[in-house]
């Protein structure tokens, strides 16, 4: 069996503070086999991993995490950046077009400026049978997430739609990764489409933080980041 971490963050998005290879460093440590980068609005992180990922043992799916009008849509095995602000069903269409697959992060999530996808706007976007065809996923077990609770109505959500159940970290500094996974049949990308395709797989949640603790260290790395940046030291 697999295991997939599909929502990750570089310090190519706006608040993530690890580098390319750092994660791909530390996702291999852990016995990941397949991982997606999934920077906010912006590819280039997902594609430098891509680029990289041979040289560390992981198979790395492109995407990015984009900002929709009603919320973040995780976009996965896409190799073109989507344009932030479409509606739900524009940006899965695009998705669509570009021979992609959608999942539903953090749902209903809220707290330090998330922006999630209601039920409503998820619902009304499966009637129709384009996107419904494309938006596969949901996020059931978001390993970082700070409103807790969101992870429960997911579930709830997940009961009443025909979406895949998936399990990601959000990780937006080292230590986090992998707190949530997807478990799969095989080994590889190729593998885990078909079994997201087939609602074939499995959530692991493996460690929860505190809110406290998952700010504070968060907020720690950004900083340090920042100076590291500024200062034009900050890796690939």
């Amino acid at each position: 069996m697999g295991l997939a971490d599909l929502h990750i963050h570089t310090n190519f998005s706006y608040d993530g503070t690890a580098s390319v290879a750092s994660v791909l460093r530390r996702a291999k440590q852990i016995g990941l086999n397949v991982i997606a980068i999934t920077d906010h609005d912006e590819i280039k992180g997902s594609l430098l991993a891509l680029e990289l990922a041979p040289h560390y043992g992981i198979e790395v799916i492109p995407g990015i995490e984009i900002t929709t009008a009603e919320g973040d849509l995780l976009a996965l095995f896409i190799t073109q950046p989507v344009e932030p602000g479409l509606s739900l069903i524009e940006t899965v269409l695009k998705v669509r077009k570009l021979g992609g697959v959608c999942i539903a992060p953090h749902p209903m999530a809220g707290g330090m400026g998330m922006k999630s996808l209601n039920a409503y706007s998820i619902l009304r976007a499966l009637r129709n049978p384009k996107v419904a065809d494309t938006l596969i996923g949901i996020e059931v077990y978001n390993g970082t997430s700070i409103d807790r609770m969101s992870n429960h109505y997911a579930k709830v959500l997940a009961s009443h739609v025909n979406l895949t159940h998936t399990g990601s970290s959000d990780a937006h500094i080292i230590d986090t990764i992998g707190f949530g996974t997807t478990e799969f049949e095989g080994s590889t990308a190729k593998d885990l489409l078909k079994a997201l395709k087939k609602d074939a797989t499995k959530v692991h949640s493996h460690k929860e933080w505190s809110a406290f603790r998952i700010l504070s260290s968060w907020g720690m790395r950004y900083i340090g980041n920042v100076f590291m940046r500024m200062a034009g030291l900050a890796s690939a």
